[in-house]
């Protein structure tokens, strides 16, 4: 190498060098300049504080005046001198100790000492650099600086007894992209509940706004809690906008990761009105009424959301059509189960028949509306009378045996609360709880356990509308920011068929045991569908004619099934009707086969 490349890769690293220098300065000057505008506000309090208590204890007897002056002195410690003062300091303090210290030393030791005091020098501005620098990127606001600074051991310490919460300390606090979190040490009686129940002692010692979300819950070991601070949310910045490209249905505050709800589960959404019931379940809606082997049925007493899919799902909007359809599903999910291969424990959707995703929206309207609804039906004599049926077991049936028939329940209601606007049968075979907004614990705990409040799922905190909590058994009770999916984007998505049993073919699994009906006389016959076969098998194998309402029991089909069947079965001359309503199989040519 030539003395011209030595001496321009010498200059390179210098004028690196000079760079990273001055950058080093400029960042840690306005560091400076930023901490000392926020810390000398603190100098003022302090100095105010240490004259009222001068004048309320001029002896000085009282630990009042001691703690204010030991205040103003941290106070004044933590505000930083410029960048110009420090570096003067530095340069004066070494070039002091080089005059009086260096020249009374031998050669050798001034040359160790020099090497030990850059070595020195070296490891404590890596230190610094290392210890200053932001890895995760995130720089606090100037409401969180000052959180941070409330929350550190020193200032909780002083401060804790004035506001009640003496035998708490609090560990280092952190600020994450949900916000601050901080360790609280419990002494004492402290629990985590206790802590939460002072939430505005906590509030008042920090400073913190009235609005911030604070949650509060059980630490990782005995006598730990753990303080979280809302401040911020991972989802910031983010496009909540619903696309076919942004599926899920939202984003998580905390983690900012995408949320998903898979298919096959039994759902609850609650929320109080305005909460954002039907905008977090549009996404929902969509991949249930997506794909070939997927069917949506919407039960819409409201006549609102439903009307939004009715291009692509089954709508029912009347209490008559709610009963009908209920009967309809009911009678599908038997008929799979009776024809399920032997060990399989799931149907296999296909597109003739597919997963059906049942959603009631406003449960409570459901259990009111949709209990006591007036049907027709014959009597003995061939006459008809007015009787009243309830759409409810229908939907309890599904919620508990629909599951294995691939024949999911949604419930969706503004009322959580048990016998209200949850039905007790239902409740129990929930798996995934969606909850927004609610107005108080207790609804909260409803619908996500009775553990809710102790373990931080706190719903009747959440903002409206679009934030909601999940509960699925492996989610935190982390927030979740659901997506936006607007009405046109409904209306415009493509066509679908319906479900619907009058129009989706009977196919059975490979296989499987089927029950057909064969009439001897007359070969060409259609086969019955399944219910006919089991009404008609449950008559003819009775030792005596039975009543309708027995057949109901025997069967373990639907009253409506049971009335359709039995029509069937009389207009096709399989079953006569005696003059007491009694049923009984004709004896002719006609027989059962299974």
């Amino acid at each position: 190498m030539s003395h011209g490349q030595v001496w321009r890769t010498h200059r390179q690293y210098a004028a690196t060098a000079a760079r990273w220098t001055a950058d080093h300065w400029r960042k840690e000057a306005e560091r400076r300049r930023a901490l000392r505008a926020e810390r000398k506000p603190l100098v003022r309090d302090a100095r105010r504080a240490l004259a009222t208590a001068r004048a309320i204890d001029p002896e000085g007897v009282t630990p009042l005046r001691h703690r204010a002056e030991r205040e103003l002195r941290t106070a004044k410690r933590r505000v930083p001198d410029p960048m110009w003062l420090f570096a003067t300091k530095t340069a004066t303090a070494l070039g002091v100790a080089g005059y009086v210290w260096l020249p009374q030393v031998s050669a050798r030791a001034w040359v160790w000492s020099a090497v030990a005091v850059v070595a020195a020098v070296t490891a404590l501005s890596v230190w610094i650099a290392v210890r200053e620098r932001d890895t995760s990127g995130l720089k606090p606001t100037a409401e969180e600086s000052a959180l941070l600074k409330r929350l550190q051991p020193q200032h909780w310490k002083e401060h804790a007894e004035q506001r009640g919460l003496a035998g708490t300390l609090t560990g280092r606090p952190k600020l994450t992209e949900a916000g601050i979190v901080c360790a609280v040490r419990l002494d004492g009686p402290w629990t985590a509940t206790k802590l939460r129940a002072a939430e505005d002692h906590i509030r008042a010692l920090l400073g913190a706004r009235t609005s911030l979300r604070m949650q509060i819950k059980a630490g990782k070991q005995g006598g730990w809690a753990e303080l979280t601070l809302r401040t911020r949310s991972a989802a910031d910045g983010d496009d909540l906008t619903w696309t076919p490209e942004r599926r899920s249905l939202g984003i998580d505050t905390v983690t900012g990761e995408q949320v998903t709800v898979p298919l096959g589960e039994r759902l609850l959404i609650a929320g109080r009105s305005g909460a954002g019931k039907s905008v977090a379940s549009r996404p929902l809606l969509f991949d249930a009424s997506e794909g070939a082997t997927n069917a949506l049925v919407i039960i819409d007493l409201k006549r609102v959301e439903g009307r939004l899919w009715d291009h692509r799902a089954r709508v029912a909007s009347t209490p008559r059509e709610v009963l009908d359809v209920v009967d309809e599903l009911e009678t599908e999910m038997l008929e799979r189960l009776s024809i399920l291969p032997k060990g399989q424990d799931t149907w296999t959707p296909t597109p003739d028949r597919p997963r059906i995703t049942v959603v009631v929206d406003e449960g409570a309207e459901v259990m009111t509306a949709a209990d006591k609804v007036p049907c027709e039906t014959e009597t003995g004599d061939g006459k008809t009378r007015t009787v009243t049926r309830s759409a409810l077991p229908g939907l309890e049936s599904i919620a508990r045996m629909g599951r294995a028939a691939c024949i999911d329940l949604w419930w969706m209601t503004q009322k959580p609360s048990i016998n209200d606007g949850i039905p007790k049968q239902i409740a129990p075979q929930i798996g995934v709880s969606i909850c927004l907004a609610v107005r108080t614990p207790a609804e909260a705990r409803v619908v996500l356990g009775e553990d809710a409040q102790a373990k931080g799922w706190n719903a009747d905190e959440l903002p409206v509308p679009g934030v909601a909590l999940i509960r699925d058994g492996k989610r935190k009770p982390d927030p979740v920011k659901v997506r936006y999916m607007d009405k046109s984007v409904v209306i415009a998505l493509p066509d679908r068929t319906p479900w619907s049993r009058s129009v989706a073919p009977t196919v059975e699994a490979a296989g499987a045991p089927t029950l057909t009906l064969v009439k001897t006389t007359a070969p060409e016959e259609p086969a019955t569908d399944n219910a006919a076969a089991r009404v008609l098998k449950a008559i003819e194998t009775a030792d005596e004619p039975l009543r309708q309402k027995d057949l109901t029991a025997i069967t373990g089909l639907s009253k409506g099934a049971v009335s359709k069947a039995v029509k069937a079965l009389t207009v096709g001359g399989r079953v006569v009707r005696a003059l007491d309503g009694r049923l009984t199989a004709t004896r002719g040519d006609d027989t059962a086969a299974a």
